[in-house]
């Protein structure tokens, strides 16, 4: 069995996106240790797409598993988001994890990407965002504020990691939007809206609506935008014009076998779902594995007749 992966290290966003009061990095080292000794080879800092393609993967193996993930961060569209001191969430959270392993990271040697004695604003109300602010905290923050633009109610994330952040000193700030970031040779200040919640969308969510004249500029040193992923264009990047997607850009799969519409090729996890917790991640691996062996075991079966005749 082998692993591709984009990165240094095996894990993905256990190594590098959820912090270390969240999942200690040796857990996660071990259990690579654990799939190496049971002849599981890696191939890091491999790229599928730039590295390798899915047509030779398709070649080499029986079965391919997509697992890739979703990284593409939404951004904001609004004056001053160019400025220094503002950054992605997983940016800030994977230059964390990197130098808490002991790597030289020179955007958190440098104090760009670390919060000590700063003040910190984190955009978005998931489970990233609450990483970020109970990472900034951690860090020696000066201040944590968490913009989000619904009610605590309406919060993506786990309320329990609200209730931590709250006993940890972040301070919440609902029903507020960011609308523009000032500062001159770097961010200063968050300009904020205030939020009223309207008519219920398709989703059935209320929307948000700016409140006029409700402007509030609070103090930055650092912002972090914690708005959620999307996957990335892989039929673009995996120069697989066929392989088909979701109207969300998630991969489509046949929930029964876990296969995509290429044959032998199978996908699970946040490619499939949208970003989602890891435990469902491990639930549609267990899943998918069982999915494969069953496939592989009928191919076989079915060769064996074949070669019977």
């Amino acid at each position: 069995m082998n692993v591709y992966d984009r990165h240094d290290r095996a894990g993905g966003l256990l190594i590098y996106g959820i912090p270390n009061f969240k999942l200690e990095k040796d857990i996660v080292q071990r259990r690579e240790k654990l799939l190496r000794d049971s002849k599981v080879t890696f191939h890091l800092e491999c790229e599928v797409g730039r590295d390798v393609s899915l047509a030779e993967l398709r070649s080499r193996h029986d079965a391919v598993l997509m697992a890739s993930g979703v990284y593409k961060a939404r951004d904001i569209a609004a004056p001053g988001v160019g400025l220094p001191g503002i950054a992605a969430a997983l940016d800030y959270l994977t230059a964390s994890n990197r130098s808490g392993l002991g790597d030289k990271v020179t955007d958190f040697d440098s104090g760009a990407l670390d919060a000590k004695a700063k003040h910190v604003v984190v955009i978005g109300g998931g489970d990233t965002a609450m990483d970020c602010v109970r990472t900034a905290v951690r860090q020696g923050a000066k201040s944590v504020k968490c913009l989000y633009r619904r009610d605590r109610a309406n919060m993506p994330g786990s309320q329990r990691e609200v209730k931590h952040a709250e006993e940890e000193g972040v301070e919440f700030v609902w029903l507020s939007a960011p609308q523009a970031f000032l500062g001159k040779e770097r961010v200063s200040h968050v300009r904020s809206v205030r939020i009223h919640l309207g008519m219920p969308d398709s989703t059935g969510r209320q929307m948000p609506q700016e409140i006029p004249n409700s402007h509030v500029n609070i103090e930055a040193d650092l912002v972090l935008k914690a708005l959620g992923f999307d996957p990335e264009d892989l039929p673009k990047r995996l120069d697989t014009p066929d392989l088909r997607v979701t109207g969300w850009g998630t991969l489509k799969i046949d929930w029964k076998s876990m296969m995509t519409n290429l044959d032998g090729v199978f996908a699970a996890g946040d490619i499939v779902r949208g970003a989602s917790l890891v435990v469902w991640a491990v639930r549609d691996g267990r899943d998918a594995a069982e999915r494969i062996h069953s496939w592989l075991a009928s191919k076989a079966l079915a060769s064996q007749l074949v070669a019977a005749e």
